[in-house]
């Protein structure tokens, strides 16, 4: 049977409101979700020698999902009143009205909720690195206000699953996990600054603060300094692991991409330079290839 107009139109409202929160949580665009999720698993392999702790597994793959939609979430939130005045960014559910002010801040609440029942789960260790990682949350998208180079502190917060993760699986946090977060650091300031190129003219008219405005014209030549950098670290971080041949030529795929991204990035335009962005996703996938096979394949990395 057809059910009543007003049950339809019930329904039909319910899904669309829950559209609107699925796009304040960016649903719809899992780039974020796959940059804050590879270096998740790179560091669940590596602290854990190439088998994972099943539950702690979960729980960091859920984390991440959850975080990074609460990440978005607080930043839409934060940034309703500038949203407007960036092309890219004015269709926002709170620039539009889709969503009011305290819907989005009940949903960061339920997402936070969600996060701290997950980490209850773990040990004491990782439960205080999670009220640094829930501090990094809320902190990073007022940043965009007063310090020049606010995408260090998306970095560090996009890093702090590695310590978390060897904590959790080895109750302590070695060099090998500091390592391999700084590489996650400089890399994320290197791929958020090409983010950042894309609506750099835009930042300038609203006032927001980026690291594509503070390096300026040498934002190309600072980007692949960067890039060497993050190839070093991992170089590094796969001696200091024990990973073999398949990691090794993980690196050297990678730095491929990044020859590919510096052809994008270099001719300044937006669309080039938001391609060059997602890009990377490709390369945290090939990093944790070449992390698996060498655990697989190479007898000195078991």
């Amino acid at each position: 049977m057809t059910p009543p107009t007003g049950q339809h139109g019930f329904l039909a409202e319910l899904r669309a409101q829950l559209h609107h929160y699925g796009r304040l949580m960016r649903v719809d665009r899992p780039i974020g979700i796959w940059l804050l999720l590879w270096p998740t698993l790179w560091a669940l392999w590596l602290s854990a020698d190439g088998t994972p702790d099943p539950w702690i597994f979960t729980v960091f793959v859920l984390g991440a999902l959850v975080m990074r939609s609460a990440g978005c979430v607080i930043n839409d939130l934060a940034d309703r009143n500038l949203d407007g005045r960036v092309a890219r960014t004015r269709d926002r559910p709170l620039v539009t009205g889709d969503v009011a002010p305290a819907e989005a801040l009940a949903l960061f609440v339920a997402l936070s909720m969600i996060a701290i029942g997950l980490v209850l789960t773990l040990d004491r260790l990782t439960q205080m690195l999670a009220v640094g990682a829930a501090a990094l949350t809320v902190l990073y998208p007022f940043c965009k206000r007063f310090l020049a180079a606010p995408q260090l502190v998306l970095g560090i917060a996009f890093a702090w699953a590695v310590p978390m993760a060897f904590a959790a699986h080895t109750g302590y946090i070695p060099r090998l996990a500091w390592l391999l977060a700084l590489a996650v650091v400089v890399w994320a300031i290197a791929y958020d600054t090409m983010y950042a190129m894309a609506d750099r003219q835009d930042d300038l008219k609203a006032g927001i603060r980026s690291t594509a405005i503070l390096f300026g014209q040498a934002d190309v030549f600072v980007i692949a300094v960067l890039q060497l950098v993050f190839l070093f670290a991992l170089l590094l971080v796969g001696e200091v692991a024990r990973l073999g041949m398949w990691y090794r030529l993980s690196l050297l795929i990678s730095a491929l991409f990044m020859l590919y991204q510096f052809t994008l990035i270099r001719t300044r335009k937006p669309d080039a330079c938001f391609r060059a962005f997602r890009n990377n996703r490709h390369i945290g996938a090939t990093v944790f290839a070449g992390i698996i096979l060498s655990y697989t394949f190479d007898p000195l990395s078991a």
